[in-house]
């Protein structure tokens, strides 16, 4: 059997339980893929945007539902070796990855704060453009559930605001497109664990600006202690993570000070009163 299609395999076989159906699960009960969708699936050269990549074509080849991907990296500014590796594994994955060029670790690269902040919008933006041009109505992220969790404390403890990453998101600067995360309820330990498995080998951080000048960035180092954090709670709850995420998801409203929705604060005396009359 060819390496790639051993790989294939594994997702749907060994990995079917921490991978495969968790996959599908966030695919179904998000609603992220419909039918006649044009998704562009978003290759940063990670393990996890690889994996993705690898989903979408098994869901696309004996999914019930009929759409189209297109599989796209944009390259920053990537040095010789990372750009290689890139296109070494999606070559061996058997991806049919499309590269574009763009200039933003050049343009970064000479900012003193939070370079990382606005490296990240510059490519979110080149990334919806390229999906406006390539005629697509959805663009397909690798984040996981560890990146979600992540959020949600990094929202709490720095932001103070209780909010996450949302499995899809809908574009307010590029009308008709759509952000959709499918690998939403996988665990990050189950992504290494089927790279490790399979001998696969993917760029980090190839940020040029981190190369250069050993910077790390407020808001990376910031995800790096939540992230020991997390690991350090599991210690003693083994399933802290989970209930992180499961309590977004049982919000109890009537034990909340306050709220914002479509951005107007409410707080939890505009009902009180009412309440306490109808008793």
């Amino acid at each position: 059997m060819d390496d790639y299609k051993e790989i294939e395999r594994s997702i749907i076989k060994k990995y079917r339980k921490d991978i495969w159906s968790k996959f599908i699960k966030a695919v179904i009960d998000y609603e992220l893929i419909q039918e006649n969708d044009k998704i562009m699936v978003c290759i940063s050269g990670g393990k996890d945007s690889f994996l993705l990549a690898k989903c979408i074509q098994e869901i696309q080849r004996h999914g019930k539902v009929s759409f189209e991907a297109h599989y796209v990296c944009m390259n920053p500014g990537y040095n010789e070796k990372n750009k290689e590796l890139i296109l070494d594994n999606a070559k061996r994955l058997h991806i049919p990855l499309k590269m574009f060029e763009s200039d933003i670790f050049e343009i970064v690269s000479s900012i003193d704060r939070s370079p990382c902040y606005l490296c990240a919008r510059m490519r979110r933006g080149c990334l919806y453009k390229k999906a406006q041009d390539l005629g697509c109505n959805k663009i397909a992220l690798g984040h996981h559930l560890d990146d979600v969790i992540e959020t949600t404390l990094l929202s709490m403890f720095y932001g103070a605001e209780i909010k996450t990453m949302m499995p899809k998101l809908p574009s307010e600067n590029f009308p008709g497109l759509e952000l959709i995360r499918p690998l939403y309820l996988v665990k990050e330990k189950d992504v290494i664990a089927w790279s490790k498995s399979n001998h696969l080998t993917f760029i980090n951080c190839a940020c040029r600006f981190t190369e250069e000048n050993s910077h790390e960035d407020v808001q990376t180092s910031k995800r790096l202690e939540i992230k020991k954090l997390i690991a350090e709670l599991q210690k003693i709850n083994p399933n802290v993570d989970y209930n992180i995420f499961k309590a977004l998801d049982n919000v109890n409203m009537n034990c909340i000070l306050g709220r914002k929705e479509e951005g107007i604060y409410h707080s939890f005396l505009e009902k009180y009163d009412s309440h306490k009359k109808s008793q």
